[in-house]
């Protein structure tokens, strides 16, 4: 059914874990979309590839536009060609420049270098391609031509998500899967490294605007089925069928078996990642009000004080072992984390517990926690044991 006179959109709001349902009057289909994401005038941008998902997304916010109830805001869209695939990703543009021609939406096309990114990051072809698309749809943001961008992640993209950073030894923040909406196209927070990861590329900073994920309530069957029930057709990328691909892997292969054992495994994820993030952010207030009564910035110095360097690559801090002591074993861990944050360093459970190790919390094979001893981990981080404090410093 198109939107019209007759179509009628109704939004229940369940914002406590995520999106909005969007129903139509004729139940010809239904998307799960997020109104609350939205405010009345936003310029929103469809991030745009020609499959199902997207092409869904621009349908519903068009449809939602014209309801009774309108969401009121403007929409656009831009589509990045990669350079992969050949004829397959030209063919791709003219669908979606067709598309976007018959709904009267302007668009915007990127083309990138996916290969010459790859070669000279010794990045993925998923990473270089993913990093290529948001630098170009962050483009967007600071030139003020949009206000949000919006990306049709769905809830079957969440389950996948976090299953692979389970897979992936991932902490809780991890775990928090794609986030709803994030300040910026800097998909991954600033400050103390603690906030939630989402589905996006590495940015460092933040710029203006934000980015929505209107869909990542509804199920890919539903968006196949919305489609379906108007007519409308979309593309199907070859490259999603690949198996040496470990998200397409994770998709064909082991999400069909968790299926079996549960098959609301999609939703109980969610429902996961949903939980990850609300514990993160809890505890990401909490760092910040905690984290100066306890860490030292700078290397200490003979006569007292601590010396504090602004150069690049000469990062140190120290930690109190009192103050340590003081905590329990999951504060103790958080912490130890942010102080490596601060200085550029992600740790993994395994640099956290030899750390910790040598701050003398835990046994770990090898590591005395004895005053004196140092610590050599990756990426040039140290770590060393006085009488009070655990330092830390950049090799």
């Amino acid at each position: 059914m198109q939107a019209g006179a007759d179509a009628e959109f109704h939004f229940l709001d369940f914002m406590s874990w995520g999106p909005l349902q969007l129903y139509d009057g004729a139940m010809a289909g239904n998307l799960l979309i997020a109104p609350s994401l939205f405010r009345a005038g936003d310029r929103v941008c469809v991030a745009i590839s020609g499959g199902a998902d997207s092409t869904a997304l621009l349908l519903a916010l068009k449809e939602a536009n014209a309801a009774k109830e309108s969401l009121g805001v403007v929409v656009s869209a831009a589509h990045v060609h990669h350079g992969l695939r050949g004829g397959e990703a030209d063919d791709d543009e003219v669908f979606v420049r067709e598309l976007c021609e018959r709904l009267a939406v302007p668009l915007t096309v990127f083309h990138v270098d996916t290969a010459a990114r790859q070669a000279a990051e010794r990045e993925g072809v998923e990473e270089a391609a993913r990093e290529l698309r948001y630098e170009a749809l962050r483009g967007l943001l600071p030139e003020g031509r949009v206000d949000a961008i919006a990306t049709a992640h769905t809830l079957d993209d969440q389950a996948e998500t976090v299953m692979m950073k389970l897979l992936r030894g991932a902490w809780t923040e991890g775990l928090g899967g794609i986030s709803p909406v994030v300040q910026g196209l800097g998909i991954r927070e600033q400050g103390l490294g603690l906030g939630v990861e989402g589905s996006g590329p590495r940015v460092q900073g933040s710029v203006g605007g934000r980015v929505v994920r209107p869909l990542l309530g509804v199920r890919r069957a539903e968006v196949e089925a919305f489609l379906q029930a108007r007519g409308q057709v979309w593309r199907t990328d070859s490259s999603n069928r690949d198996l040496e691909l470990t998200r397409n892997r994770v998709r064909h292969e082991l999400m069909p078996v968790l299926r079996s054992f549960n098959p609301c495994v999609d939703e109980l994820l969610a429902n996961m990642a949903a939980i990850a993030r609300d514990e993160e952010a809890h505890w990401e207030t909490e760092l910040r009000r905690l984290l100066p009564q306890v860490l030292l910035p700078g290397k200490p110095v003979r006569g007292g004080g601590r010396a504090v360097s602004t150069a690049i690559g000469e990062a140190a801090c120290s930690l109190e072992i009192e103050r340590l002591k003081a905590m329990d074993a999951g504060l103790r861990r958080r912490v130890v984390r942010a102080a490596a944050r601060s200085m550029g360093f992600r740790l993994n459970f395994e640099e956290t517990a030899k750390l910790l190790a040598l701050a003398g919390f835990g046994g770990y094979i090898g590591i005395q926690g004895k005053i004196g001893s140092r610590l050599e981990l990756r990426a040039g981080l140290r770590g060393e044991r006085s009488a009070r404090e655990l330092r830390l410093w950049r090799q």
